[in-house]
């Protein structure tokens, strides 16, 4: 199977973290979020015992959190020790309801309002991630009208292209986050942040993509090279070095078959003993190193289930196999053309002697969740589940067409609860007057 968490029971049924997914389904009805609690955890602990052992202490990783952001998210979290980014109010909201601890938490974007700056410094923000220089002057005069000092990043990009899908390329120089070394905006910045009152300054943040598998691996090794050197130069001009360089990002997960196994702690080893000859070379120290998975620990403990409406022959050209979600519970292959692994729930080892495209249920043409796939022939009511649906699937859900989001359920030690409850049709009405 594509993941160790999925199986294949006595009974002829698809399982998820030891779970009859049929079972799943009828109790708790579908379109249905499954998260496995034991395999985020072991995630979180791999990337944590990894970057302990290979960058050494004040090394830690961050969890994305808009991969999967909800109130028992945090707490696994918490639990875990792991720290957060947050990218909205309402994220920051989720993590505060959850009494995750503020200080371990670092507050990213590209456009902060004032409310947003303001309400992050009410709620505890450990740590800004600076995206600009009117950010900067927002948020050095709120501190300092408030008398504190804030610490704070600076998002620099360093003109890398990590081969990954074009709209979640972020590290290039025309990108919309960040200011570009290159252009000497960063070096701008990075001045004014030490010249400005009630600012912190820790380190440079960067963020080269999504998706990055072993053979995209260098990717990492050439922005560490960039920022080691940029970090020398800054040192040189302004006497000043970052204690911390966050790298972002996480390793690529498997959706399919084809993707390749990544070998994490080798990757974040190699990264490591990369740096430190760099900084031997260039005779600097090495800093603090963090990075920000999300899909590589939420991705591969997410399944999606649906309930089979319709089964539509078009003979001579193709077959739709129609289910009762869709893009509202999953945009991803409509926004990216995202790959995924599709299976049989209800039939798991039967042979897959249908082939068709897997749509949803929305009034748009768009609503595909995978074309040119090949399932068991199923019949109304049959179980579909989707693979590694964890990273990006409820946080982008939707209500198009007036389509209720699904719940969230958690599997944990054999045992299943829910995290997010199934929204209601009243739900759906709730805000209008």
């Amino acid at each position: 199977m594509l993941c160790n968490n999925i199986g294949v029971n006595s009974a002829g049924h698809l399982t998820f973290a030891g779970l009859d997914t049929t079972a799943l389904a009828a109790k708790h009805q579908t379109p249905l979020y499954l998260m496995d609690e034991d395999r985020i955890r072991a995630n979180c602990r791999l990337y944590k015992e990894a970057m302990s052992a290979s960058f050494g202490e004040g090394s830690y990783p961050l969890y994305a959190s808009k991969a999967a952001s909800f109130k028992h998210m945090y707490e696994i979290m918490a639990e875990e020790g792991m720290s957060i980014d947050l990218v909205s109010s309402g994220e920051i909201c989720t993590a505060v309801k959850a009494h995750f601890p503020m200080e371990r938490s670092f507050f990213h974007g590209n456009s902060k309002t004032d409310f947003d700056i303001s309400y992050a410094m009410d709620c505890g923000v450990g740590h800004f991630v600076i995206d600009n220089l009117t950010e900067l002057e927002a948020v050095s005069a709120e501190a300092q009208r408030r008398g504190i000092c804030q610490k704070i990043l600076l998002r620099l990009t360093p003109g890398i292209d990590p081969h990954t899908y074009e709209a979640v390329a972020t590290g290039k120089v025309d990108s919309k986050f960040g200011l570009a070394i290159e252009t000497g905006q960063a070096e701008e910045i990075v001045r004014r942040a030490l010249e400005l009152p009630a600012l912190e300054l820790l380190g440079y943040h960067c963020h080269v993509g999504s998706q990055v598998f072993d053979e995209d691996g260098t990717v990492y090794l050439d922005a560490a090279d960039i920022f080691l050197r940029f970090s020398a130069e800054m040192q040189a001009r302004y006497g000043f070095f970052p204690a911390v360089l966050n790298l972002g990002g996480g390793f690529g997960v498997r959706y399919t078959e084809d993707d390749p196994h990544v070998d994490i702690p080798g990757n974040i080893r190699t990264i490591a003993n990369h740096m430190r000859a760099r900084c031997a070379a260039l005779n600097i120290p090495m800093p603090a190193v963090l990075m920000e998975p999300g899909r590589s620990i939420v991705a591969d403990a997410g399944m999606t289930l649906y309930t089979v409406g319709t089964v539509k022959e078009v003979p001579g050209y193709k077959n739709y196999v129609s289910i009762d979600g869709g893009m509202t519970d999953n945009p991803r292959y409509a926004l990216y053309g995202s790959r995924y692994t599709v299976l049989s729930a209800t039939a798991p080892l039967s042979e897959a002697d249908l082939p068709c495209d897997l749509v949803g249920r929305c009034c748009e043409s768009g609503d595909i969740i995978q074309p040119a796939i090949a399932l068991p022939k199923p019949q109304r009511g049959d179980i579909i589940a989707v693979c590694t649906t964890g990273a990006y699937n409820y946080s982008m859900a939707s209500n198009y067409n007036r389509i209720p989001r699904p719940s969230v359920v958690m599997l944990r030690g054999g045992e299943d609860f829910v995290a997010v409850r199934r929204e209601s049709l009243e739900d759906l009405v709730r805000n209008d007057l």
